[in-house]
Protein backbone atom coordinates (compact mmCIF):
# COMPACT_ATOMS: atom_id res chain seq x y z
CA UNK A 1 0.00 0.00 0.00
CA UNK A 2 1.64 3.12 -0.99
CA UNK A 3 1.88 5.93 1.98
CA UNK A 4 2.86 9.43 1.69
CA UNK A 5 3.24 11.81 4.24
CA UNK A 6 3.25 15.92 3.92
CA UNK A 7 5.80 17.93 6.24
CA UNK A 8 7.09 21.49 6.58
CA UNK A 9 3.77 23.30 6.76
CA UNK A 10 3.76 26.12 9.32
CA UNK A 11 2.27 29.70 10.22
CA UNK A 12 4.66 32.65 7.88
CA UNK A 13 4.24 36.25 7.39
CA UNK A 14 3.30 37.35 3.85
CA UNK A 15 6.64 37.57 2.22
CA UNK A 16 8.14 34.57 3.48
CA UNK A 17 8.50 31.15 2.37
CA UNK A 18 8.50 27.40 3.33
CA UNK A 19 9.42 24.36 1.82
CA UNK A 20 6.89 21.24 1.95
CA UNK A 21 8.18 17.47 1.53
CA UNK A 22 6.29 14.41 0.69
CA UNK A 23 8.06 11.41 1.65
CA UNK A 24 6.79 8.47 -0.24
CA UNK A 25 6.82 4.34 0.12
CA UNK A 26 5.51 1.05 -1.28
CA UNK A 27 6.31 2.15 -4.66
CA UNK A 28 8.81 2.52 -7.40
CA UNK A 29 9.03 5.98 -7.00
CA UNK A 30 10.72 7.42 -10.34
CA UNK A 31 7.79 5.60 -12.55
CA UNK A 32 5.07 7.97 -11.28
CA UNK A 33 4.18 11.98 -11.57
CA UNK A 34 3.03 13.88 -8.29
CA UNK A 35 0.88 16.42 -7.79
CA UNK A 36 0.71 19.21 -5.19
CA UNK A 37 -2.92 20.32 -4.30
CA UNK A 38 -4.21 22.86 -2.03
CA UNK A 39 -7.68 23.09 0.04
CA UNK A 40 -8.71 26.23 1.75
CA UNK A 41 -11.78 26.65 4.02
CA UNK A 42 -15.05 26.16 2.38
CA UNK A 43 -13.92 25.91 -1.21
CA UNK A 44 -12.95 22.71 -3.41
CA UNK A 45 -9.03 21.27 -3.54
CA UNK A 46 -7.19 22.75 -6.41
CA UNK A 47 -4.03 22.15 -8.48
CA UNK A 48 -0.79 23.73 -7.59
CA UNK A 49 1.56 22.44 -9.89
CA UNK A 50 2.80 19.05 -10.89
CA UNK A 51 5.80 17.17 -11.70
CA UNK A 52 6.52 14.12 -14.43
CA UNK A 53 8.24 10.50 -13.12
CA UNK A 54 11.53 11.51 -14.41
CA UNK A 55 11.58 15.91 -13.17
CA UNK A 56 11.94 16.81 -16.59
CA UNK A 57 8.10 18.31 -17.19
CA UNK A 58 6.38 20.56 -14.14
CA UNK A 59 3.08 22.51 -13.90
CA UNK A 60 1.91 25.29 -12.75
CA UNK A 61 -1.60 26.86 -11.30
CA UNK A 62 -1.11 30.72 -12.71
CA UNK A 63 -1.93 31.49 -9.17
CA UNK A 64 1.67 30.64 -8.25
CA UNK A 65 3.68 30.87 -11.54
CA UNK A 66 6.94 32.61 -10.44
CA UNK A 67 6.50 31.79 -6.69
CA UNK A 68 6.54 28.11 -6.06
CA UNK A 69 8.78 25.63 -7.21
CA UNK A 70 7.99 21.63 -7.43
CA UNK A 71 10.98 18.91 -7.08
CA UNK A 72 11.64 15.76 -6.87
CA UNK A 73 14.75 13.69 -5.27
CA UNK A 74 14.02 10.31 -6.78
CA UNK A 75 16.45 8.48 -4.40
CA UNK A 76 15.08 9.86 -1.63
CA UNK A 77 11.68 9.00 -2.65
CA UNK A 78 10.49 12.61 -1.90
CA UNK A 79 8.92 14.93 -3.84
CA UNK A 80 9.48 19.28 -2.25
CA UNK A 81 7.73 22.40 -3.31
CA UNK A 82 9.18 25.31 -2.46
CA UNK A 83 7.06 28.39 -1.81
CA UNK A 84 8.18 31.97 -2.17
CA UNK A 85 6.65 35.46 -1.82
CA UNK A 86 3.98 33.76 0.42
CA UNK A 87 0.68 35.14 0.40
CA UNK A 88 -2.60 35.43 2.68
CA UNK A 89 -4.84 33.84 0.02
CA UNK A 90 -2.07 30.91 -0.34
CA UNK A 91 -3.70 29.45 3.52
CA UNK A 92 -4.96 26.26 2.64
CA UNK A 93 -4.45 22.95 3.72
CA UNK A 94 -1.21 21.01 1.09
CA UNK A 95 -1.56 17.69 0.08
CA UNK A 96 1.12 15.65 -2.17
CA UNK A 97 -0.53 12.96 -4.49
CA UNK A 98 0.85 10.02 -6.90
CA UNK A 99 -0.53 9.42 -10.36
CA UNK A 100 -0.05 5.61 -11.67
CA UNK A 101 1.74 7.38 -14.56
CA UNK A 102 4.97 9.16 -15.75
CA UNK A 103 2.86 11.38 -16.98
CA UNK A 104 1.71 14.74 -14.85
CA UNK A 105 -2.00 16.04 -15.16
CA UNK A 106 -3.78 18.60 -13.45
CA UNK A 107 -6.94 17.18 -12.73
CA UNK A 108 -7.54 15.77 -8.81
CA UNK A 109 -9.18 12.88 -10.10
CA UNK A 110 -6.59 11.45 -12.40
CA UNK A 111 -4.39 10.83 -9.08
CA UNK A 112 -4.76 7.76 -6.82
CA UNK A 113 -3.18 7.86 -3.72
CA UNK A 114 -2.94 11.07 -1.15
CA UNK A 115 -1.23 12.55 1.73
CA UNK A 116 -2.75 13.54 5.17
CA UNK A 117 -2.40 17.40 4.30
CA UNK A 118 -0.05 19.88 6.01
CA UNK A 119 -1.40 23.41 7.45
CA UNK A 120 0.20 26.35 6.05
CA UNK A 121 -1.08 30.13 6.97
CA UNK A 122 0.33 33.41 5.94
CA UNK A 123 -0.63 36.09 8.31
CA UNK A 124 -0.87 39.95 6.37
Amino acid sequence: QVQLVESGGGLVQAGGSLRLSCAASGRTFSSYAMGWFRQAAGKEREIVAAISGSGDITYYADSVKGRFTISRDNAKNTVYLQMNSLKPEDTAVYYCAIRNSRFLNRLRSEYDYWGQGTQVTVSS
